[in-house]
């Protein structure tokens, strides 16, 4: 079977590490590229860069989501790649987590995959090809201490999908989930300076990136649902 030819990706939750090499691989295929984030304006550098165009979105509120959605097809972008790289933390020992807090977290990480993943579903049905990407994280498959809400939200993340890939496969959809086992490095987060004896201990945000773009172009005949990626220095 022919994989198909996709002409336009949205990133939710873009910003200068990960969603940003991914922006560029994108703009290099040529696609139309939309970027959206709480804070689009820190985005005009990627803008210029890649020559997408920046909007605002809060993925955790539906009226958000689906003026972005609506908006893009108002302007000849409807997405047949979405990318949801937006998640939510708050971190401490668990008697003491605010309540409302964990909420917000949890609604990032997880509802708002599912607002922006059933948006672009509707419109990728009936074209009978797509790709929805989410990234996870450790978090993803094991809870650590003090970090309970980020581990709902990305259990609740996987779980999303898991059932999307198996429901909307035969309807030509590529769903995968990547788990991000370990620290990416980006313009704020750099490799630290103590790791001299393990070099690359961190994961550069431009071969996950290349690993993203590598499952979109997969074969129908054997694609993905999840990859897990980790720097050598991680332990399983």
């Amino acid at each position: 079977m022919a994989r198909p030819e996709y002409r336009s990706a949205l990133i939710v939750g873009a910003g200068s590490g990960l969603s940003a090499s991914f922006a560029r691989l994108c703009a290099g295929e040529g696609w139309t590229l939309s970027l959206a984030a709480r804070t689009p304006n820190d985005l005009a550098d990627l803008c210029a860069q890649t020559g997408a165009q920046a909007y605002t979105c809060d993925a955790s509120d539906p009226e958000s989501v689906a003026k972005l959605f609506s908006t893009l097809d108002d302007e000849g972008s409807t997405p047949d790649v979405v990318l949801y790289n937006a998640s939510g933390r708050e971190r401490g020992p668990f008697v003491g987590l605010d309540a409302e807090r964990v909420r917000q977290a949890i609604l990032v990480s997880g509802y708002g995959g599912f607002l922006v993943a059933q948006e672009a579903v509707k419109r990728m049905e009936p074209n009978g090809h797509g790709a929805v990407l989410f990234t996870g994280a450790s978090a993803s498959v094991k809870g650590y201490p003090q970090s309970a809400p980020f581990a709902m939200g990305k259990f609740a993340l996987r779980g999303l999908a898991q059932s999307m890939a198996r429901e909307l496969a035969p309807k030509g959809i590529h769903v995968a989930h990547f788990v991000i086992d370990g620290g990416i490095r980006n313009p704020d987060r750099p490799e630290r300076m103590d790791a001299a004896d393990n070099p690359d201990s961190m994961l550069c945000p431009d071969a996950i990136a290349e690993t993203y773009m590598h499952v979109v172009k997969q074969d129908r005949s054997a694609w993905t649902w999840e990859v897990e990626l980790r720097p050598w220095v991680e332990r399983f």
